[in-house]
């Protein structure tokens, strides 16, 4: 097989493989607390014999992007936003533990409390469960407290506090179901202080101008390397008929 023929076969592959990721941070651009995902290509020799300016394209994750995105005030009680490094802990599909910036809450009907998505939100001693009451209020260190039915505000009692975790960057991993965990060996301690901003959201921090350029570009060049792949083949063909002239 011809070597630009693979190069340019490779750049096509790997370009459809970041078109679909950077697609799918496009279309979790107004999801609560989404970190985009980044990925940037590298060219890497071909391996054996042959010219040295033909190369392989490889995709090669850059991990996420770690930018905060903006606060937005929405009055909810259950709606929650976290400092710059404080992450909510949930209990992932796989029952183990993982971290997002996704603080819109809820109950359901058995009253625990979930993320939108329907995570199961971790306190200090495991998933949380609240009673029934006519208002729920969460402070800034993540404490929970509740209004029992058919009493006043005095009667305020705290039932539980959100799991919340302090983190860096270079501390967490991007799964691909979207959550961070901790990297292998890295322990996470709770997050002190003032924390957790109730009755406030955190957007997605995708950049939706940016993102929309990005998806025209390697548009246009999966259209160069497919051409770059059509021309390889007549140059092949011609090659061929001029050796069949030759004989």
């Amino acid at each position: 097989m011809d070597r630009a023929l693979y190069v340019a076969m490779t750049g096509a592959s790997e370009t459809q493989r970041q078109q679909a990721i950077n697609n799918n941070n496009l279309a979790n651009a107004s999801t609560t607390g989404f970190r985009a995902e980044l990925l940037a290509s590298a060219a890497q020799a071909v391996q054996g014999p042959g010219l040295p300016t033909r190369v392989n394209a490889a995709a090669q994750s850059l991990g996420w992007d770690s930018r905060g995105g903006n606060i937005e005030q929405t009055g909810r009680n259950l709606d929650v936003a976290f400092g710059e490094n404080a992450w909510l802990a949930v209990q992932a599909p796989d029952g183990s533990e993982a971290y997002t910036k996704a603080g819109d809450l809820q109950l359901d009907a058995g009253g625990q409390l979930r993320t939108a998505s329907g995570l199961a939100v971790l306190g200090d001693g495991g998933p949380l469960s609240l009673p029934q009451s006519a208002t729920t209020l969460i402070g800034g260190d993540g404490t929970i407290s509740v209004q029992p039915l058919g009493s006043g505000t005095e009667a305020l009692a705290s039932v539980g506090r959100l799991r919340v975790v302090q983190a860096t960057p270079d501390q967490l991993e991007r799964g691909v179901d979207g959550l961070m965990r901790a990297k292998p060996g890295v322990t996470l301690d709770a997050a002190s202080g003032k924390v957790v901003m109730s009755g406030a959201l955190e957007s997605s921090n995708v950049n939706l101008p940016e993102t929309m350029v990005n998806m025209i570009s390697l548009a246009r060049q999966f259209e160069l390397q497919t051409k770059l792949m059509k021309t390889t083949e007549d140059n092949a063909a011609a090659a061929s008929t001029l050796t069949r002239m030759g004989n």
